[in-house]
């Protein structure tokens, strides 16, 4: 599990590193697909694996408005907020953890049970999701996208032979 949340934070500083080279309209574009723009995406990703990962603490959840962090230095920083907060967590993560039940309330009321180590898998395909409409995006723009390769990004080192 660690690996995977380890991946999918470098290719978001990937992504904030390529969008450096952005202008601030760029960013803000409105786009066919995802949830509107490049930097709407990315708070998007931010706001939710935070959002969930609290719910899975007990901890409370508050509505960021993206109208608040609509720069990329703001959305960096609200990130490095967020992942500070979640960081322990995630690096505490065993196996127990697994199948421990979350009573999730939806916004018309209903409840569904979830087991934790399905919304933490939820949590890593949703970034993966979106960070391929980015890469469609990038390509609109004429520009390379970030590598989304797991290979050779020196998470997992290889035994000794």
């Amino acid at each position: 599990m660690q690996f995977w949340f380890s991946y999918n934070w470098m290719v978001r500083e990937q992504w904030y590193e390529w969008c450096g080279e952005l202008s601030q309209e760029e960013l803000l574009q409105e786009r066919t697909g995802g949830v509107g723009g490049i930097l709407k995406t990315l708070f998007h990703i931010v706001d939710v694996e935070w959002s969930w990962l609290q719910l899975l603490q007990g901890k409370p959840d508050f509505q960021e408005n993206f109208e608040e962090y609509a720069t990329l230095a703001k959305v960096r920083e609200l990130d490095r907020r967020f992942r500070a907060d979640i960081e322990g967590f995630i690096r505490g993560w065993d196996d127990s953890m697994e199948q421990r039940p979350l009573l999730d309330t939806l916004p018309d009321g209903r409840e569904r049970l979830l087991a934790w180590g399905e919304v933490m898998r939820h949590v890593l395909a949703h970034e993966i999701h979106h960070i391929g409409q980015l890469s469609v995006w990038s390509r609109e723009l004429g520009r390379k996208p970030v590598s989304a390769n797991f290979i050779e990004k020196g998470l997992i080192a290889p035994a000794a032979p």
